[in-house]
């Protein structure tokens, strides 16, 4: 299953089935069709769209109060003006008052490029990490979102899922089930650990097998539920582990990298820990993502080289 598929065409086929299925689903969109790739819905259910133009306030409350009548309410736009410019909305009109809205964060991370720090979100895990009363997941492969968006149709309260911008490649199998709040194991090893949550789950899984070819083991772990989160298995999943490397396509702070941390530290365990992401005070810079993603060493080459310093200074 190694054919690459953009999250947002996994997003839109989970909604035209749904609907066939009998839920009321009702997306709506900021002037983001596009982006979205929302128009084989469109085409299907030309009724069930709302577009309230470059308005994101009005998205978010637009999408509150369809909940409130009844719908299941899904916003479909980039993840920067989402996070940012409707702040007060997803806080209030979503979260506190518990609407049944799932907020879909496209494009997210540094998707964008070379558009620069307006159109990035590096700051989205640790923003919504900061509401209460809703569920956040960061899917890494078509098969792992497909089964997040369902579980998050189904389930009745605020979601939000970070959808990188790309088209990603399978990492899982038929048998994969996403259970929220499971940690996935994605292999095994006893030198290092890399944890790492979306596309960046890619760059630790070529890492690890660049690391297997100089006979180092690595146990990769993809975290796809960020809450609700089983701290108790992620902890038993670093626990032997002298050496822990976080990966993000997120600022260091507040996404996968701190709760690592937070888990180390809470459990009691003495691994050295190195957050790999966008660095504490920094923007990501404006560039091609691979580009990008090697000067912030968060690429496969990147974590290659930071796992090989930690063992070298063991």
């Amino acid at each position: 299953m190694n054919n690459a598929e953009h999250l947002a065409n996994v997003m839109v086929t989970a909604f035209i089935d749904a609907v066939g299925q009998g839920m009321d689903i009702i997306p709506v969109v900021a002037d983001s069709t596009s982006t979205a790739k929302i128009a084989p819905f469109i085409e299907k259910f030309p009724d069930r769209i709302v577009n309230v133009g470059i308005a994101e306030q009005t998205l978010v409350g637009t999408a509150a109060g369809l909940a409130l009548a009844g719908k299941i309410a899904v916003t479909c736009n980039a993840a920067p003006f989402l996070i940012a410019r409707a702040n007060e909305q997803v806080k209030v009109d979503v979260c506190y008052n518990n609407t049944n809205v799932k907020l879909f964060g496209l494009n997210a991370g540094a998707s964008y490029g070379p558009l620069a720090s307006t159109h990035h979100a590096i700051d989205d895990i640790s923003v919504v990490r900061g509401f209460g009363n809703i569920q956040i997941f960061a899917p890494s492969s078509p098969l792992e979102c497909r089964q997040i968006i369902d579980y998050a149709l189904a389930h009745v309260g605020p979601v939000y899922i970070r959808l990188d911008g790309k088209a990603l490649p399978e990492l899982h199998d038929e048998s994969y089930r996403f259970r929220p709040g499971a940690i996935d194991l994605l292999r095994d090893g006893n030198d290092i650990a890399l944890v790492a949550m979306g596309s960046t789950v890619h760059e630790a899984v070529d890492a690890a097998s660049r690391l297997a070819d100089q006979g180092i083991t690595t146990r990769v772990i993809n975290v796809p539920s960020i809450r609700p989160l089983d701290r108790e298995a992620l902890s038993e999943s670093l626990r032997g582990m002298d050496r822990v490397i976080s990966v993000e396509e997120h600022n260091v702070n507040g996404g996968v990298g701190s709760i690592v941390a937070e888990v180390l530290a809470e459990y009691g365990h003495g691994a050295k820990l190195k957050r790999l992401g966008i660095a504490d005070g920094d923007y990501a810079i404006a560039a091609d993502r691979k580009d990008m993603r090697a000067w912030h060493g968060i690429d496969a080459a990147g974590i290659v080289q930071q796992a090989l310093n930690m063992m070298n200074h063991a």
